[in-house]
């Protein structure tokens, strides 16, 4: 059925390419050349190192951007080796081995740890046995903010109350004001899906977005604190003008973040993966398709995954519907629209 489903997408793909030509293609990736989650030129020779048994590489790198205290891409780089080291471990086995006390290695055990635990359905449980491992990450450089990102998610997973929370909050922020790691794992504690609401997540996003600068990441919070409120099945439809207001209001700093980076650059990425959700859900056509246009070929799971079981065709299928929205000339849901894209 999985592959039905693929087939026919793949099908309606190119009918609408056909169908539409190449204006509304202009500026477009093809299809097959769109990539998921795909490392930056820092990371993928250590991935591909890695896959080869060999954790120098990676090693060399973590220790780069702890000494530059470059902690943003010390937090992405470690992302891409925790889900590497999730399937093939061997490298990390044999890096904690050689240097058991490796501040970069017992972050990314750490990390590991901490992911495995979330993938399982009693993740609260392994989240607690992680608890050392985080700490002994922490305790190995103070000065790094990402072991902090990992016990923020560790809290939340652990149930931990506002107060324990809070206490973590202020030793991530004294470490750097502006990490976004850790700024999204306050937004997801806030979420209505967890210990907060809808509204104490905007508020949260909208005052460390006015409090940072225009190119930092803190720009886009607002819009990720949107997009849980357009995914909520319970207020699906169901937003107020002020809700609104404030979703669109979200989306247009994101756009203004945006436009300080190339087309195609895989920095902001996700930030535009999420924005195009969001004006694609909006009814805010031409402006989707301008997001869609300025990713190029990097989609990321984020936000697709939360909202399809194929993150890859998630992304697809929206930006399909968007061209064919845009050349179509259907009239917009316009800035009053409820819903999310492709009927997700």
């Amino acid at each position: 059925m999985v592959c039905t489903m693929a087939f026919l997408r793949a099908l309606l793909r190119s009918a609408r390419s056909f169908r539409y030509g190449p204006r509304l293609s202009a500026g477009l990736p093809g299809d097959d050349t769109v990539l998921l989650d795909a490392p930056d030129e820092r990371l993928s020779p250590a991935l591909v190192a890695a896959a080869l048994g060999d954790f120098e590489p990676a090693a060399k790198l973590l220790a780069m951007t702890r000494d530059a205290a470059e902690w943003e891409v010390r937090d992405r780089c470690l992302t891409g080796l925790t889900v590497f080291a999730d399937s093939r471990d061997a490298w990390l086995t044999d890096w904690l081995a050689a240097a058991p006390r490796d501040p970069d290695a017992l972050l990314v055990k750490a990390a590991l740890a901490v992911r495995r635990a979330w993938a399982s359905p009693a993740h609260a449980e392994l989240l607690r046995a992680a608890g050392p491992l985080i700490t002994a990450a922490a305790e190995a450089d103070p000065r790094d903010p990402v072991p902090w990102r990992l016990a923020l998610d560790h809290a939340r997973g652990t149930h931990a109350g506002h107060t324990v929370f809070g206490m973590l909050w202020e030793q991530a922020v004294r470490r750097c004001p502006h990490h976004h790691g850790c700024h999204l794992a306050a937004l997801e504690y806030l979420s209505a899906s967890w210990y907060g609401s809808h509204r104490e997540c905007l508020d949260f996003a909208e005052r460390a977005a006015e409090d940072a600068a225009p190119d930092s990441l803190a720009q886009v919070l607002p819009v990720r604190a949107a997009f849980g409120l357009l995914t909520d099945e319970r207020a699906a439809g169901r937003t107020t003008s002020v809700q609104d207001d404030r979703i669109d209001a979200a989306a247009d700093r994101a756009i203004g973040f945006s436009a300080l980076f190339p087309v195609g650059d895989p920095w902001p990425a996700e930030a535009r993966n999420v924005l195009a959700y969001v004006l694609a859900a909006r009814g805010r056509t031409a402006e989707a398709l301008e997001q869609f246009r300025l990713i190029g070929p990097y989609a990321t799971s984020f936000p697709w995954a939360r909202v399809s079981d194929d993150a890859l065709g998630g992304f697809l299928d929206t930006r399909a519907e968007v061209r064919l929205r845009a050349g179509s000339c259907a009239p917009s849901r316009g800035r009053s629209g409820h819903g999310g894209p492709g009927g997700h």
